[in-house]
């Protein structure tokens, strides 16, 4: 029987806020847009994780590639802290990715609001 709750959840989850807390305080470079970590995955050999963040604010795509190189040259520096923080044999590689649900989801409400406005433009044929 498998676990609710495996390691590399557990792994992951302590991951995300040690990397919140260290993108937050410790990342210097003054180009780094306001950067929210999302949600990391890791590998079950923790071998690498897939570190998922999003920006508040603008979120262009030039705005979203500066600010994943900035995290992606920061990795190495990123992983030495998490090594100091977690209590871990190895540290996994870290892959900095853009989640674009938070995008998305603003894209779909504004298509849902403009649809429900359409349809109070346009009474039913009933209605009438």
């Amino acid at each position: 029987m498998a676990k609710e709750y495996s390691r590399t959840q557990r792994v992951a989850d302590q991951m995300q806020r040690e990397l919140a807390l260290l993108v937050q305080r410790e990342v210097k470079d003054p180009r780094l847009g306001m950067v929210t970590i999302t949600a990391v995955e890791v590998s079950r050999d923790l071998a690498h994780a897939k570190v998922f963040f999003t920006l508040l604010g603008k979120d262009s795509d030039e705005d979203v590639a500066l600010n994943q190189e900035i995290l992606k040259d920061a990795a190495g520096f990123l992983r030495m802290q998490l090594g100091r923080a977690m209590k871990l044999r190895s540290i996994p590689h870290l892959h900095f990715n853009y989640d674009e649900s938070v995008r998305r989801g603003v894209h779909l409400s504004s298509l849902i609001e403009r649809a429900v406005a359409e349809d109070r433009k346009h009474p039913k044929d009933g209605e009438e």
